[in-house]
């Protein structure tokens, strides 16, 4: 906010009016909104990517093809928390200021979608439970782990 001081002409009292900067909050808001998205499409690009790169080189099976084994999954959990810690770590990075809130609102939105994960696994055959499951469980601790990697470095 900027305040301008003015006298009135006729009392000669002097007045104070507060106007509203809106270009620079229109554009924390653009910032934030980056930033949040920025860290979510990050993290989610490298695990789609390392998952097409895990199917084209056989590690994986078909994306079509439904499979219930273990090791597949604990790689697959493994390397999305790594992703997801970086993600956050970026939001956080990113966030023109209170960067815990953004990590927070991120971290909500990605436990929204991996609750509707569970949901899909549970309603579809689309591998083990357990695994939805893991991701959900895992968006919190994830989410603290990439805000305080950041907030060592501010």
């Amino acid at each position: 906010m900027t305040h301008d001081a003015t006298m009135t002409a006729a009392t000669g009292m002097a007045t104070r009016t507060t106007t509203v900067a809106t270009a620079p909050r229109a554009w924390r808001w653009v910032r934030s909104t980056g930033a949040v998205l920025g860290g979510m499409l990050a993290s989610a690009a490298l695990a789609l990517g390392t998952d097409e790169v895990l199917h084209l080189v056989g590690l994986f099976p078909p994306i079509n093809q439904v499979t219930y084994e273990a090791p597949r999954f604990v790689a697959a959990t493994t390397y999305r928390v790594i992703y997801a810690v970086l993600g956050f770590y970026l939001i956080a990075r990113l966030a023109p200021a209170r960067p815990w809130r953004h990590v927070g609102v991120a971290a909500a939105i990605g436990f929204v979608a991996s609750i509707a994960g569970v949901v899909a696994t549970m309603t579809h055959d689309m591998g083990p439970l357990w695994y939805p499951v893991a991701l959900a469980v895992t968006t919190l601790p994830c989410a603290w782990l990439g805000g305080a990697l950041r907030a060592r470095q501010a």
